[in-house]
């Protein structure tokens, strides 16, 4: 299931960017936004955990530098029947993890500091837990490919829009430019909600998968509870718009983002959802 809508999803994004590549360019913009799309797949699929690692200043834990943490990661990984990913520790006071990597036989998850300062063990397994889940169920290349392809989309979008405007058609012709225009604006938009639906999507079932694996569903609703609070008050300064989807919960404060673009589901439906696995109403 995970693989066909990976497929989909990698499907429409470059349907829609060899849209935007054929307002700016016709043939010539199609083929060229194809090239662009399938360079940009290829290198989400290589590339994209070294990156996001070297961006976030990820270093490798070792085994007697963090042992709790190396270990909680190696017996949840058996219990998920996955192999155990790279563990890697971001200094930071803001309390946050994600996991990355093309597939479970390259993978890594990493925690801040600022997580293993305010959870209990717990707590702590639990993130890990969902952690693992997306691994489990191939999240994360779905997640990067989405980010890469609507950045691309939007980049591409005002690159026509500026096009349009300094004379790249003719405004004459029955309001083509203008029609054209909307397009190129509507475009990055669809491509940005599609990602986000994806993303919410991928939570609420790395929380459910997560709750499995772990065991302690309450665990994981007690640590997202703690860490939407302590984020809104110590939000991650170096967090970039790109990533936050990659992260257990938003790396933002979330007071100067409208809902419908957040990258996570409303917190409260989460908890409510792991309360409802955890009583057994769900």
């Amino acid at each position: 299931m995970n693989t066909l809508r990976t497929v989909f999803l990698m499907t429409l994004m470059m349907v829609i960017l060899m849209f935007v590549g054929g307002l700016l360019g016709g043939n010539t913009g199609v083929m060229i936004a194809f090239i662009i799309s399938l360079v940009m797949n290829f290198g989400s699929f290589w590339f994209s955990d070294k990156i996001v690692l070297m961006m976030y200043r990820a270093k490798p834990a070792e085994r007697n530098q963090y042992p709790k943490l190396y270990s909680t990661v190696e017996r949840l990984s058996q219990f998920a029947q996955i192999p155990m990913p790279k563990v890697y520790v971001i200094e930071n006071p803001s309390p946050n993890a994600f996991a990355t990597g093309r597939n479970p036989q390259n993978s890594a998850v990493a925690v801040t500091t600022g997580i293993m300062n305010i959870l209990n063990d717990e707590e702590l397994a639990g993130v890990i837990a969902h952690e693992l889940a997306h691994i489990k169920h191939r999240d994360i290349l779905t997640g990067t490919i989405a980010a890469t392809l609507v950045g691309t989309i939007t980049y591409i979008a005002h690159m026509a829009q500026w096009a349009m405007i300094f004379g790249g058609r003719d405004r004459d012709d029955d309001g083509g430019g203008l029609s054209d225009l909307v397009l190129i604006l509507v475009a990055p938009i669809a491509a940005t909600l599609i990602q986000l639906a994806i993303s919410r999507s991928r939570e609420y079932a790395a929380d459910a998968g997560g709750a499995s694996i772990c065991g302690q569903p309450l665990m994981l609703a007690s640590a997202l509870n703690k860490l939407s609070k302590v984020n809104e008050k110590l939000p991650m300064q170096n967090a970039e718009p790109a990533t936050a989807h990659m992260f257990i919960v938003s790396p933002f404060s979330g007071k100067s983002f409208f809902k419908i673009f957040s990258t996570h589901p409303p917190m409260e439906e989460r908890i409510k959802r792991l309360q409802d696995i955890a009583y057994g109403t769900n």
